[in-house]
């Protein structure tokens, strides 16, 4: 009896550390799903066009300061000292509010940034949730916390395509 009773706890107790390490951890490369997807992609042109448009408008506006400013120089000795004066503090409040602006939109566009890449989160997290119920999985980590492991247990690719059939684009607008 006391034999069955130790042979009986022995069996339940492996049984028990089998389901245990039946479950996996895998990781994901957030960085490449977040760039690759097609939501991703489609958030970083608009972010890139957004962008590279800002910078031309600003590039002019900067421009035209500069040739002011050179135009004001070459007059200084033709204008009088009062009207050189007036002029330059113009000149250098209308740089000080190009610069406002600069910032404003750097900032806004950081501000954009992050707001896509929060949405995209937002949308992988419960492709990822779905994703461990369906496949028994433990824990899913960022690739980048990973030292060393196996490529078996990468599942970038495999959120990846999820990703990309469930979310087409995000709205930044």
């Amino acid at each position: 009896m006391k034999y069955i009773k130790i042979f009986l706890l022995t069996i339940v107790f492996i049984s028990i550390q089998n389901i245990s390490f039946s479950k996996e951890i895998y990781f994901v490369d957030l960085k490449r799903v977040l760039n690759e997807s097609k939501a991703g992609k489609k958030a970083q042109a608009f972010l890139k066009k957004k962008f590279d448009s800002e910078n031309k408008k600003f590039e002019k506006e900067g421009q035209a300061i500069k040739k002011a400013e050179s135009d004001l120089i070459s007059k200084k000795k033709v204008i009088s000292a009062e009207e050189y004066k007036t002029s330059l503090n113009s000149l250098r409040e209308r740089n000080i509010s190009y610069q406002k602006k600069q910032r404003t939109a750097s900032n806004e566009w950081v501000n954009k940034k992050n707001e896509a890449r929060n949405k995209l989160l937002e949308a992988l997290t419960p492709i990822m949730k779905k994703y461990m119920e369906d496949n028994n999985v433990e824990i899913i980590v960022d690739k980048k916390y990973i030292l060393l492991a196996n490529s078996d247990f990468e599942i970038t690719d495999k959120i990846l395509k999820i990703l990309d059939n469930e979310l087409k684009s995000i709205d930044l607008n």
